[in-house]
């Protein structure tokens, strides 16, 4: 299944990220099929080929959540937003917690 998912470049500390089509199983480092637009978060530009990307879906590509609220936030399209993460769950304990007893006053 193909992916449209950003890769990132840049040195550290100086992100800078591209938006490429690219197998799902690859490694997002590797090799791409076609460069679709970049995304630089320090200086909040925003360039994507909004033709290219539709053709793409067109042919069965699935777009990453990450790239899908990009284009909304730069109003790119006017789909919905995804949720692109997933919040931990706390650990759930078996065993009751001990409270202590309040000190009897005098």
């Amino acid at each position: 299944m193909l992916m449209v998912r950003l890769q990132r470049i840049g040195k550290r500390g100086q992100a800078h990220f591209r938006i490429i089509v690219t197998e799902h199983t690859s490694r997002p480092k590797g090799e791409f099929l076609e460069l679709l637009g970049t995304y630089n978060p320090h200086q909040k530009q925003f360039q994507a080929k909004k033709d290219r990307i539709e053709y793409w879906i067109s042919k069965g590509a699935q777009v990453s959540p990450t790239v899908n609220n990009l284009m909304v936030n730069y109003k790119v399209w006017n789909k919905p937003k995804m949720q692109s993460w997933k919040p931990k769950r706390k650990a759930q304990t078996d065993s009751p917690k001990t409270e202590s007893a309040p000190a009897p006053s005098v």
